[in-house]
């Protein structure tokens, strides 16, 4: 079902929206979480910086990542009240990019400790 714009939307549909932007959030708090434990539990690798460079990894993708689900909620708040089609977004492809990087960091410093 189509809203015109103002008009009130759906609020199966909202509350579907917000639930998507906490799972988003959920994961950026993860990844913020995973980073500040690399940084202060870990030992440190044998390289130097590498133990940081994970961590700052984790935590740079953890702002974007937020920053992202805030965008897409609204983005996707606003197409729906205008009854547009909705787009695709970038965030799952980056990511998965971002995990595949800080993992191969990870196992880099694991490999080479």
């Amino acid at each position: 079902m189509s809203s015109g714009p103002g008009d009130q939307l759906d609020y199966r549909f909202t509350l579907a929206n917000e639930r998507t932007f906490l799972a988003w959030i959920r994961t950026s708090l993860g990844l913020l979480a995973g980073g500040v434990a690399v940084h202060t539990l870990v030992q440190p690798f044998h390289h130097s910086g590498l133990r940081r460079v994970i961590a700052v990894s984790c935590i740079v993708l953890a702002v974007i990542v937020a920053i992202g689900a805030y965008r897409h909620w609204r983005n996707v708040e606003d197409t729906m009240r205008r009854g547009e089609p909705l787009t695709g977004t970038v965030m799952v492809a980056l990511l998965a990019v971002g995990i595949a990087v800080v993992s191969v960091l990870a196992a880099l410093a694991v490999l080479f400790e």
